[in-house]
């Protein structure tokens, strides 16, 4: 939710990074972005359940990556 909430911002999403056990929102705020992002125009609990599962596990290998790491990178990779 951290993620599709600044990216629908606008934010550099390059720098940031997820805190673990940080509240933010609302959950009708969290479902309606959910429902927004997850590709099916009406999806199943399950559905959505195998979208933020797969979203989480990707988002998390990004920010364990090196390559992701833009102290690493610098700004040979902005935006990817």
């Amino acid at each position: 939710f951290q993620y599709l909430k600044r990216f629908d911002q606008g934010c550099d999403l390059d720098t940031f990074r997820y805190e673990a056990l940080s509240v933010e929102g609302r959950p009708a705020e969290c479902l309606q972005l959910f429902l927004l992002h997850c590709g099916i125009m009406d999806p199943s609990w399950a559905e959505l359940r195998n979208f933020t599962w797969f979203l989480n596990i990707q988002l998390r290998d990004c920010e364990a990556s090196v390559f992701c790491n833009p102290a690493f990178v610098q700004d040979t990779l902005k935006g990817f």
